[in-house]
């Protein structure tokens, strides 16, 4: 079998390691990486970690710009655009990670307001992407212990790496013999970037940071 053209969309660590997974998988060949565009300078550079391995970038970070016509897979890992169905229409298979307990807190700051709101638990899903935030079929998740007495939100962020990198390498040995299963809308909640101003001391990495703004 040919190995599956596939692209990467997305920022940081996480979705480093994940781009790499695949540049050194024989089942997959990484066409392209699409990074977000400005990139933050709180973590590591996926445009540049991808020129220094000639894979080819799309430098604008905006998905219209990915050439070619159709690819297998692709994988947004923390992407900030909202992918519209014709560029969905591209893949096989799109999926997206995601820093949140889906159908429960869908949209931006994830665990900013799962500390916010005193939960005890939060987690990472891998989801289909559909033209809905967040709100495609589930392929996989993992639920994880958080403490908002301790935690600040660069602590459960730093634990969501790694859960997050957990789950996709037990979930993409067996993705194709994975049945998605539609999200329950009736337990699903949303935040937008809108809503952010109520998460005063949780705005930011850190209490400290919030207070000096």
């Amino acid at each position: 079998m040919a190995a599956r053209r596939t692209v990467v969309l997305g920022k940081g660590t996480l979705a480093i390691r994940i781009a790499d997974w695949f540049r050194k998988s024989c089942d997959f060949e990484l066409e392209h990486v699409v990074p977000v565009v400005p990139e933050p300078t709180w973590t590591e550079s996926l445009a540049g970690w991808a020129s220094a391995r000639a894979v080819p970038v799309v430098e604008s970070g905006h998905w219209r710009d990915l050439p070619g016509v159709s690819y297998e897979l692709g994988v947004s890992v923390f992407y900030d655009r909202i992918l519209p169905a014709k560029f969905i229409a591209r893949f096989d298979r799109l999926l997206n990670l995601h820093n949140g307990p889906l159908p429960r807190y869908r949209g931006v700051s994830p665990i900013n307001w799962a500390l916010k709101n005193g939960e005890p638990a939060h987690g990472v899903t891998i989801h289909e992407i559909t033209e809905g935030i967040d709100s495609g079929p589930i392929v996989a998740q993992l639920e994880y212990s958080i403490y908002p007495e301790l935690d600040e939100v660069a602590d459960v962020y730093a634990r969501a790496l790694e859960y997050g990198w957990v789950l996709f390498t037990q979930t993409m040995p067996i993705l194709d013999r994975i049945q998605a299963r539609a999200q329950d809308e009736a337990q699903a909640t949303y935040y937008s970037a809108r809503d952010n101003e109520p998460l005063d001391e949780r705005s930011s990495f850190t209490r400290e940071l919030s207070l000096r703004k």
